[in-house]
């Protein structure tokens, strides 16, 4: 007979680690299901600077610390990629993830977010050879290289700050007139010398030079005017959607994809919550996703004990 978790938590970032310790530590049977590396988007942050109790630590020295965290407090991790979660007819959440099932009275949804496309010629075509989302992950290739940042976002201007460590210039490719970044990260890169920008202009393609990454076209949509940036790499930070496609047929999402919840975390289906930047809210932060992930797994507790003991 297959084993049914008290708690199945899909994703292992911030939330979901948090979600598998505060469950775990209530002595429920706990496995997080993920199909990557242990941190979700933290994992691809160079520092983190507004997480309490560390004034400047990196992303992933931070996820590995929540994730050793989670397996000294007894949580089970299975790497998996989950395609479809259903419910079955005495209740018991099935988790599909292709060549397994994963069976379990609650589940918590912790998938976190992926970063937006902008879907413009030569994107899919050069990604991997000069086009990447993950400045910490390949930054390094482009020592003495000219890079460009898509986004005016605390993402872009955090990767362009850290990218002009490395880099001979990089330049941020705005479609508005001032960055929606924080004020402090602007401050840094406004004094950075290596740092420019392109203003009021959106991505028209992406330019293939000797089978990598040559340019970037750009239009301004102000005038109309086509230009072309010089680059060998581009950092795409232009938005994130969540991460749902596995519970679309639950009917638990709205508009956008993200996962509706109330207060106690919980979505309109008895046992099934959802923690961290895959909900509906305003505010993503590691933070807030820390808070979320303890609720959904105590509202999981009390859901056990009301209704399933």
């Amino acid at each position: 007979m297959e084993k049914i978790y008290d708690v199945a938590i899909i994703g292992a970032g911030p939330a979901g680690m948090t979600a598998a310790i505060y469950a775990a530590r209530a002595s429920l049977s706990v496995v997080m299901i993920e199909r990557g590396a242990p941190g979700g988007q933290m994992v691809n942050t160079f520092e983190i600077e507004n997480y309490t109790g560390f004034e400047k630590i990196s992303g992933p020295d931070l996820s590995m610390k929540m994730f050793e965290h989670s397996q000294a407090a007894g949580a089970e991790y299975a790497y998996g990629y989950v395609e479809n979660v259903t419910i079955a007819e005495d209740g018991t959440k099935v988790i599909d993830c292709g060549d397994h099932k994963v069976y379990a009275k609650t589940i918590i949804v912790a998938t976190g977010t992926k970063h937006r496309l902008l879907n413009v010629p030569g994107e899919q075509q050069l990604s991997g050879r000069g086009i990447s989302w993950c400045a910490v992950c390949d930054g390094a290739f482009f020592k003495g290289k000219k890079v460009a940042v898509i986004g005016g976002g605390d993402s872009a201007i955090e990767e362009a700050i850290y990218l002009a460590g490395l880099v001979e210039k990089v330049t941020v490719i705005h479609r508005r007139d001032e960055l929606r970044a924080q004020k402090i990260l602007q401050q840094r890169a406004f004094a950075d010398e290596k740092i420019e920008f392109v203003w009021d202009s959106t991505v028209e393609s992406f330019e293939e030079a000797d089978g990598k990454l040559g340019a970037v076209k750009v239009k301004n949509v102000k005038t109309g005017e086509v230009s072309t940036v010089e680059a060998a790499g581009a950092f795409i930070y232009i938005g994130l959607d969540p991460i749902t496609e596995m519970v679309k047929d639950l009917g638990i999402t709205d508009e956008s994809g993200y996962v509706v919840v109330d207060h106690a975390m919980m979505t309109k289906i008895p046992g099934v919550f959802a923690a961290g930047d895959v909900i509906s809210k305003e505010l993503r932060q590691v933070v807030t996703a820390v808070n979320d992930g303890a609720i959904a797994a105590q509202s999981a507790f009390k859901y056990i004990e009301t209704n399933l003991r």
